[in-house]
């Protein structure tokens, strides 16, 4: 890799991927939306190119001399008054990516970031891998999004694109603008909010180590393979008992049956929907999703990429210790 493509380069993953490109001496051109903050990657120093992947103009102009495309760029929702801009972005700007990079003269390797909610999952407490069935049709348009535009991506590599697709599991550490949806469990608790004592599990990993898995997978991985990049699977009660001692508190949690969450969050999203018009506190996606257990076997991209996960524990520290050191405490 001499020069590169960073789709989505202002977000969780994407900021980590170009320090890591960065250190590595790659010249990296950044891809950002025309407001988006880049506060997170601005100190790395990268050709920032700003527009919208759905503008096929604009997609040309930042293909253009790249041999590498890491594709991160993606909206990521629970909720939404209009999903239209999830369906055309994941889908449409996806497709744009790839067909500039399939005509491309330069693009040799392209990484496509998908998601760990693209792999099915099996019954119960059981461990699914990349060849795990898809079976969560009915769950969130977001869930649905990446698995249809992961099986675009596949269908490019099929046809000749050189092609290796990546399914992160639930990030956490340092960086964590947004915050995401999973660095927002971690503040919550720090702010020290009740926990809700649900089933379900995750699968949790190191931001750091999903962007060196990208890398990884540039390098190292096969044309037209999935690699899930994840580490440590948790219970949701175990994972919040861990944040808690790193936190070095007794955590409160309530049980509540997942009936009755899903009752509530029905009536906050038809509330969401026709009185205030913004994001309820939960969707009933989330806690059907939530209540499932999302355990991902990583060796694949272990065994292949030699992708190696620290301890999830530091992971946990080292995002506990950001927020407070960035004002969102």
């Amino acid at each position: 890799m001499k020069k590169v493509l960073v789709t989505g380069a202002a977000g969780f993953i994407g900021s980590h991927v170009v320090e890591q490109l960065t250190a590595q001496g790659i010249e990296v051109r950044a891809a950002v939306l025309a407001k988006e903050s880049t506060r997170n990657i601005d100190r790395f120093k990268p050709e920032i190119m700003r527009g919208d992947i759905l503008d096929k103009d604009f997609v040309s102009k930042i293909i253009e001399g790249v041999d590498t495309v890491f594709h991160l760029a993606a909206v990521y929702a629970t909720w939404m008054e209009n999903w239209r801009p999830l369906w055309e972005v994941n889908l449409q700007g996806s497709r744009n990516i790839l067909w500039a990079c399939y005509k491309s003269d330069t693009v040799k390797r392209v990484v496509y970031t998908s998601s760990l909610s693209a792999i099915g999952l099996k019954p119960g407490m059981e461990v699914s891998d990349e060849t795990t069935p898809f079976n969560l049709y009915n769950a969130t348009p977001y869930v649905l999004s990446k698995y249809l535009s992961q099986q675009e991506a596949l269908g490019f590599a099929q046809n000749g694109l050189d092609l290796v697709v990546v399914n992160p599991a639930f990030p956490f550490g340092p960086g964590d603008v947004g915050p995401t949806p999973t660095g927002n469990i971690i503040l919550s608790m720090i702010k020290g909010m009740t926990r809700l004592k649900l089933a379900g599990g995750l699968c949790a990993v190191d931001v750091r180590d999903v962007a060196a898995g990208h890398i990884l997978a540039a390098e190292k991985g096969r044309t037209g393979e999935c690699y899930i990049l994840g580490n440590t699977n948790l219970t949701g009660v175990d994972f919040c008992k861990l944040v808690a001692d790193v936190l070095d508190r007794h955590e409160r949690m309530i049980a509540v049956p997942a009936v009755v969450m899903e009752g509530g969050a029905m009536i906050g999203e038809w509330v969401a929907n026709n009185i205030t018009h913004k994001r309820p506190m939960v969707t009933v996606g989330e806690i059907r999703y939530g209540k499932e257990y999302s355990f991902m076997d990583s060796s694949k991209a272990r065994n292949e990429l030699g992708y190696k996960p620290r301890d999830v524990r530091q992971s946990i520290e080292d995002a506990v210790q950001w927020f407070k050191d960035n004002g969102y405490t």
